[in-house]
């Protein structure tokens, strides 16, 4: 290999000869006195030559000849199967190398062969030995498109695309929404322990308020061992019960969307130990962005304040790429679908999140009913019996029981809005295109032939190899956005189950109101002021829920998911999907 590329002056041969190239492409008159001036005179004559190529005033073979004889080197052009050594693509930045236009083609121990578009750059040869550390080295000439391609195969991204749509960046932040779905499965988990929780404190406190109760009303005697008994059995299970509430009230000082502090378990085999304990983050500014079907791409910045989550701007000419889906290479094809499964991976992240919301307003709303009802016994005791020391219980009770319904109710509007806007999300997710309207547009649509994405033609009698290519890529994506159907759908089935807890927390409003009304009459006129706006909140609270869940329960009816037999097949790609194994879960068997 040579090491060093000596300029040359164009000789009147070698621009007759690319003339003659010129005037056989038939591609516009450019004569032998402008291709002297556009060699001679420009700083940068791959990249006026490009701009012709571009204009159609030059075919892209005859600007080659002239830049090889202006250069005195081969030339090379774009290939998709030109790649870069792995074990070197570590040592370059390629965005500087799209700004400094050259792309290592071949690189061994101690030689390498680079194109660049002005090979007579005198910091070229010292800078590419050194990012390289090559003794010898040859040279190729490449017009700048055809380099910056060459770069963004080698990022692995669609003409245009910036970095962060390569598809290793892709899965990285697929991963990463991964992560944050298991951490809010994991927030609901612990908002399902902490309701749990609240039970034992309803119970542990209808214990203690029985045994308190009859002590009041019988004095002491006989039976006061059995009620301190019962006493102390309801204590345990209040304390039993803020054990496993607490902690989720503490979660809830964050935002539900936030990394909690908390322990990942690894199961090895029957065995579950303690492996990795992740550190409370602060923050997530996480609000869902609009995919635009491979025309933006999704980002997100670690940054002190937490990690946002953003859109690229619209890339030129990517919805045209998009929609030229027959005329585009498998490797193109792939890459598009890479970023159809990321924006449907941020879809199911961000559903994950209203889930989560919706789970921690039922737990404060269970907290509220418990409030009411105590704050409804507490009232009974104190108009029911004269004043004494007994009072002090009394008025415990109704401090209780209002402490407890604001911190429900604390909780109940962040959820209602979280439905309102689950709702509203979903429901635009259902006017768009989904990558099944595109793969299997319906033929009422007046297509051309060429904008339809071909159909799948795959039998058992293929190599397994088929399944590793895009064929492959489409079905994983296909099964995501199914994936996301179900979310949909278990989003809808948390804002009706969120429904029927207003439902209940509004009877349990209703309920008190009306027994207190009832029981007492309308002997005190503010009182009765005071029944009257508990069953008004009641029936507000049970109306708004109905609001939630009767829409979701039509939605349910219409989905199979919720009833039908599941048969779920386990994936392996290496055999054709109809030889996958099968399990299939009954209705009825649950």
């Amino acid at each position: 290999m040579t090491s060093n590329v000596n300029p040359a002056t164009v000789s009147d041969a070698g621009v007759g000869q690319a003339s003659i190239l010129l005037d056989t492409k038939n591609q516009g008159c450019v004569d032998k006195e402008e291709v002297k001036k556009i060699l001679a005179e420009h700083e940068d004559p791959a990249g006026y030559l490009d701009e012709l190529i571009q204009a159609q005033k030059i075919s892209k073979n005859s600007a080659l000849v002239l830049l090889s004889g202006h250069f005195r080197t081969a030339f090379t052009e774009y290939d998709e199967m030109v790649l870069f050594p792995i074990d070197f693509l570590h040592l370059l930045n390629l965005e500087h190398l799209k700004e400094k236009h050259w792309f290592p083609v071949a690189v061994r121990t101690s030689e390498a062969c680079i194109a660049a578009s002005n090979p007579f750059d005198p910091t070229l040869t010292e800078s590419v030995r050194k990012s390289l550390n090559v003794e010898n080295l040859r040279i190729l000439v490449a017009l700048p498109s055809d380099i910056k391609r060459l770069i963004e195969n080698n990022q692995d991204v669609n003409p245009g695309f910036p970095a962060s749509a390569g598809r290793t960046s892709l899965a990285r932040l697929r991963t990463y929404l991964a992560e944050q779905r298991t951490l809010l499965a994991q927030y609901r988990t612990m908002l399902a322990k902490a309701r749990t929780g609240l039970a034992f404190i309803r119970t542990g406190l209808k214990f203690a308020s029985i045994a308190l109760v009859l002590l009041r009303i019988f004095g002491v005697g006989a039976l006061n061992i059995l009620e301190t008994l019962l006493f102390i059995f309801g204590v345990i299970m209040i304390v039993d019960g803020l054990k496993w509430y607490l902690p989720a009230r503490k979660m809830t000082r964050t935002r539900a969307d936030s990394t909690p502090e908390t322990t990942i378990l690894a199961v090895d085999g029957l065995k579950i130990s303690k492996a990795t304990r992740i550190e409370p983050q602060k923050e997530i500014d996480y609000a869902p962005t609009e995919p635009t079907f491979g025309t933006t791409i999704l980002e997100f910045d670690s940054k002190d304040t937490g990690v946002a989550y953003k859109r690229t701007p619209p890339i030129d000419g990517a919805g045209g790429l998009r929609d030229r889906w027959n005329k585009l290479t498998p490797v193109m094809r792939r890459r598009f679908l890479a970023i159809d499964r990321t924006d449907l991976a941020e879809e199911r992240t961000f559903l994950a999140s209203f889930r989560t919301k919706l789970a921690r307003a039922r737990t404060g709303l269970a907290f509220a009913r418990t409030g009411i009802a105590f704050s409804g016994l507490g009232i009974a005791l104190l108009r029911q019996f004269p004043y004494s020391a007994w009072n002090i219980l009394d008025f415990s009770l109704i401090l209780m029981g209002i402490t407890m319904t604001m911190e429900g109710f604390h909780w109940y509007i962040p959820g209602r809005r979280t439905s309102k806007e689950s709702a509203d999300t979903i429901k635009a997710i259902y006017t768009k295109t989904s990558i099944w309207d595109f793969m299997f547009r319906p033929f009422h649509k007046r297509l051309h032939p060429d904008d339809l994405p071909p159909s799948l033609s795959i039998k058992g009698s293929y190599a397994k190899g088929i399944w590793g290519t895009t064929g492959l890529a489409l079905d994983r994506t296909l099964l995501a956005e199914r994936r996301n159907v179900k979310s949909r759908l278990r989003t809808i089935m948390a804002r009706s189950r969120t429904g029927m807890s207003f439902i209940r927390t509004g009877a349990s409003f209703f309920s008190v109101g009306m027994g207190l009304q009832v029981y007492f009459g309308f002997a005190n006129t503010l009182w009765s002021i005071h029944n009257g706006i508990l069953m008004l909140v009641g029936l507000f609270l049970v109306a708004d829920g109905f609001y939630w869940h009767l829409p979701a329960e039509k939605t349910k009816k219409e989905f199979p998911y919720c009833f039908a037999d599941m048969e779920i097949m386990f994936p392996d790609y290496a055999t054709p999907s109809p030889l996958w194994k099968k399990v299939v879960f009954s209705y009825d068997d649950l």
